[in-house]
This record gives C-alpha cells, sequence and structure tokens, in this order.
C-alpha cells in the first residue's frame, strides 16, 4: 500500500521556528517535517489519553450513579482534604 502525503503550510511564532531548525541543526531530527511529524504524534497520543480519560470518568460517573449504597459523609471528606491540603502548605512553606 503506497503512503500518500500532502504538503500544508503552517504558522509559526519565531520562537518555535528557531527550536525546531535547531533540532534539525543539530541532528536530533533529518528534516522540519520530521519534527512536526513527531510533535503530532505526540500531541495525538495526548488526545487519545484525554478520550479515554474522558470516557473511564463517564463510565465511573454512570457507575456511581447505578450503586444505591449511603456512601461517605460529604463534610468527613471535605474535612480530611482540608487537613491533607493544610499539610502540604504547612511543609511547601517550611522548605521555602
Amino acid at each position: 500500500m503506497a503512503s500518500t502525503i500532502e504538503k500544508i503550510s503552517i504558522a509559526l511564532p519565531p520562537e518555535m521556528v528557531a527550536s525546531l531548525r535547531q533540532a534539525v541543526a543539530t541532528g536530533e531530527y533529518s528534516s522540519s517535517s520530521e519534527v512536526v511529524r513527531d510533535a503530532l504524534r505526540d500531541w495525538s497520543h495526548k488526545r487519545q489519553l484525554q478520550q479515554n480519560g474522558i470516557t473511564e470518568l463517564r463510565q465511573m460517573w454512570q457507575e456511581a450513579r447505578a450503586d444505591k449504597s449511603p456512601g461517605l459523609d460529604p463534610d468527613e471528606v471535605f474535612d480530611e482534604l482540608e487537613r491533607k491540603y493544610q499539610a502540604i502548605a504547612d511543609a511547601a512553606g517550611a522548605t521555602r
């Protein structure tokens, strides 16, 4: 099966163009097109992960809605979260 390539034109800010050209100049990539293809593969992978995450969240939401058990007391959950994040903030303040 023969692969077809379609050429497109894109506009990039100067700093991105400089980074792209540097990646080619240093031999990290063989061409500007290879840099863009690699970036698009990463972008596509990230999008797929996001879509999978959304699908998983929807499934968890449906399962939670169907669950008729009493669950947790929201006040207790919020109190625990408040203690947790206060401890993190306190620890971060101690290291500064």
